[in-house]
């Protein structure tokens, strides 16, 4: 487990425990009661330290290479998953996934960015960073089931759209305005959780939802903290400064009224249990469609599109 600076004492004394247990059966050694001390002392300080995060440490945690990625949710929580590639125009993009699968008995349209889990897997997926072609791939997937009138499920982890040349010699930002115009228009339920960093116009192409939700330790943001300070401060220095201005956690978005639910992480993040992540994701992804479903296809484009709209104007 990559880690975290303020996660340092937890970390030493969970590797004690490791030490410990490796003792576990020997002769005249009773660690038992050690352990679980040790372990009570981990648990009291996960809670401490997670219940007063900065917002600089969110983005940290939010950015945690052992976070649950896209490909794990699919594993986790959905049945029959049938990927789709290609945005018939270009290429198929690596880094937006999609495809056709069940979730809990409901057949679904599914997508989101994966970041990859090692440096091989990272690289081909463009670390989550969508080319224009990844957006006209959600553009067809959404269309598509609007056509089967099947619910979409979003994913959203990205730093943000792929800033390359090629990108914008592609046609980027018009990529990612048809795909939130496509979102607003397509005549079927569409649920958003933001599982890790949402950044920018990149994260948004595939969030314009009728109800959005955010992990307790994701971020959502206009641009990064990093590119903030290097724009107003012209310095890295005031990172911290930036990641608590932009207000960018899920707390601060809640407040703001611009998401639906904030969706309870595990004692000590994401990273720390990333299946217990999931099923609490599903349960929350299960609640919206309940509340959505059985949908007038009109009702519903006019209330996202009025929600979207309704948003800086109170």
């Amino acid at each position: 487990m990559s880690q975290l600076e303020f996660e340092k004492p937890i970390l030493e004394l969970e590797g004690k425990i490791t030490e410990l247990r490796n003792f576990e059966g020997e002769a005249d050694v009773d660690i038992v009661a050690e352990v679980t001390r040790m372990q009570n002392k981990v648990n009291k300080l996960l809670n401490q330290t997670y219940s007063k995060l900065t917002p600089a440490q969110k983005v940290k945690v939010a950015r945690h290479q052992n976070r649950p990625h896209y490909t794990d949710y699919i594993n986790g929580m959905i049945e029959d998953y049938a990927p789709l590639a290609g945005d018939r125009n270009f290429s198929d993009d690596h880094a937006m996934q999609g495809g056709l699968g069940r979730f809990q008995g409901q057949a679904v349209v599914i997508m989101g960015q994966e970041r990859g889990h090692d440096t091989e897997s990272r690289v081909k997926h463009n670390f989550g960073m969508a080319r224009p072609e990844g957006y006209r791939k959600a553009q067809r997937l959404m269309k598509m089931a609007e056509r089967f009138q099947l619910p979409i499920i979003t994913l959203v982890d990205t730093a943000g759209a792929y800033p390359g040349m090629g990108a914008e010699e592609r046609g980027q930002a018009e990529a990612i305005a048809k795909s939130i115009e496509t979102c607003l228009n397509v005549k079927v339920p569409i649920i958003s959780v933001i599982i890790g960093e949402g950044g920018s116009g990149g994260a948004i192409a595939i969030a314009a939802a009728d109800k959005i939700y955010m992990l307790e330790h994701s971020i959502y943001s206009v641009i990064s903290p990093e590119g903030c300070a290097s724009i107003l401060w012209r310095s890295a220095e005031h990172v911290n400064q930036a990641a608590s201005a932009l207000k960018i956690t899920a707390q601060d978005i809640y407040d703001l009224k611009l998401i639906d639910s904030i969706i309870k992480e595990p004692i000590g993040g994401a990273h720390r249990a990333k299946q217990e992540t999931i099923d609490n994701v599903a349960k929350q992804i299960a609640t919206g469609l309940k509340q959505l479903s059985p949908w007038d296809a009109d009702k519903l484009k006019a209330a996202r599109r009025k929600k979207f709209l309704a948003f800086g104007r109170n």
